[in-house]
Formats: structure tokens, C-alpha cells, sequence
């Protein structure tokens, strides 16, 4: 494991990150999801892919990264892209799972891969709103330290800063991005995801230009049983987009 301190607008980042295989000459970059980190990641494709130089990177904010504001998703782009640049990192393939692979989407690498993404808004349950319209009325009345038994199960724990990150990615659209893509697109879904249902990547397979969609058995986190497959159609990918 590497730390390597980026800054950017004003801030310091220590980013965290793991290189395996590092004399490969192609490049695949792995982001992993909203509170996740880049161990459960490299655990699932580690073994795989040996062709290539694996690079996992803890996102600002998670593993052992830090983040000491505010920020968007088009930051943390911007963020993985310094640290590229301090690397020497390629962009032959990106990876991203959930909130990495809105991430993934702005480096516009030459093959994405979008494991159960996010990026295309769903609308809250009844339920939901519910809750956020009476959180929003008793913080009028300065009822604002019962926040915990309001927000998301995600947000719970968050630090301030982390906390309006959240607030800011949570309900992104990306479909203008999706539809804008030039990447070669590989997207795998767990057919029982409910963080990012199905639907969700049928959307996405639909907006872009170059996708292909492959339906697993599981859940939000059907790779870590899936990655074998799932890596063999990466580098076929990769050879195809190489054929152009």
C-alpha cells in the first residue's frame, strides 16, 4: 500500500493505493463504492487479469484516504486523475461499483467497466419522503441533533464534511453522461440489486452508444462471487476495443 498526497482546490488528499502486477504495460484502475473501500475490490480481482497493472485506490473520505471538505462527484474525478498523473497511470480500463462507477464514467477511459452503478435517479419510496419532509419541518425548530434517526443508513456515521459529500452525489442523474460517453462499456448487474436496481442498468445499457449488459445472480455486491467471469469479459473487451 501507497499514500500519495494530492492537492487540489486548496486541500491536501492523502490517497491510499495498491499496484499489483506493476510491470504490466495496460492499466486497470478499480474505484470502489459509497462506504466501501479499495480492499473488497482487490480481493475479488486480484487473482484475475494478470495481463494488466492493477491500480486500487481508496476514494477520498474511505479506507485510508482522507477528505477534509465538501465534494462532488466531478471532484473526485478530478482527484483520481491527479493521482494518475503522479503515477503514470493510463486509462485503458476503469472499474467502478456503484458510486465508483459515476466516477468512472468522467475519466472516460478507453473501456468502462460499471459494475451495478450508480447514476440513474430512482424516486424515493412514500416512506422516504416522508421522513426527509418531517426531518426538513423539525429542524425549523431547532431539532436538529435527532438527525441520525432520519438519514440514510450510508450517512449515519459520516463526518460532517462526508456528510454534505453524500448530500451532494446522492441523487445525481448521470444520464447525460452515460448518453455523452465515447468509452467501450461493459456493464454487469446483480440480478436481485436493490441499491441499484436492475432497471438502473437496463437504463444505462439504453443511453449509451457502445454497451453491452451481463446479468449476474446476486446482489449490490454479486462481483465478489462473480470475478472471474466477469474479469475474462473485461479483457475481451479490451481486445475488441484494441481491433478498432
Amino acid at each position: 500500500m501507497a499514500v500519495k498526497s494530492i492537492q487540489y482546490d486548496r486541500y491536501t488528499f492523502d490517497i491510499s493505493y495498491e499496484i499489483i502486477n506493476p510491470d504490466a504495460k495496460a492499466d486497470v484502475i478499480v474505484l470502489h463504492g459509497w462506504g466501501s473501500n479499495k480492499n473488497i475490490m482487490k480481493q475479488a480481482f486480484s487473482p484475475y487479469l494478470k495481463g494488466f497493472r492493477h491500480i486500487y485506490i481508496d476514494l477520498p473520505g474511505f479506507g485510508n484516504s482522507t477528505c477534509n471538505t465538501a465534494l462532488k462527484t466531478s471532484d473526485y474525478a478530478r482527484i483520481v486523475e491527479l493521482l494518475m498523473v503522479h503515477i503514470n497511470a493510463s486509462k485503458d480500463i476503469i472499474v467502478g461499483h456503484s458510486f465508483g462507477g459515476k466516477v468512472a464514467v468522467l475519466l472516460e477511459p478507453d473501456v468502462l467497466v460499471l459494475l451495478s452503478s450508480a447514476g440513474i435517479y430512482t424516486k424515493k419510496s412514500l416512506k422516504v419522503r416522508t421522513k426527509i419532509a418531517l426531518f426538513k419541518m423539525l429542524k425549523v425548530f431547532g431539532f436538529s441533533k435527532i438527525r441520525k434517526y432520519f438519514v440514510a443508513e450510508d450517512a449515519k456515521s459520516l463526518s460532517s464534511h462526508m456528510y454534505e459529500t453524500f448530500k451532494n452525489v446522492v441523487n445525481e442523474d448521470f444520464s447525460v453522461q452515460f448518453r455523452e460517453s465515447k468509452s467501450k462499456a461493459l456493464l454487469c448487474w446483480g440480478e436481485n440489486d436493490t441499491a441499484t436496481p436492475l432497471s438502473s442498468g437496463q437504463k444505462i445499457d439504453a443511453l449509451m452508444k457502445d454497451s453491452k449488459l451481463v446479468v449476474y445472480p446476486g446482489d449490490h455486491y454479486f462481483f465478489t462471487q462473480n470475478a472471474k467471469s466477469i474479469s475474462a469479459l473485461i479483457e475481451d473487451t479490451f481486445i475488441k476495443r484494441l481491433e478498432r
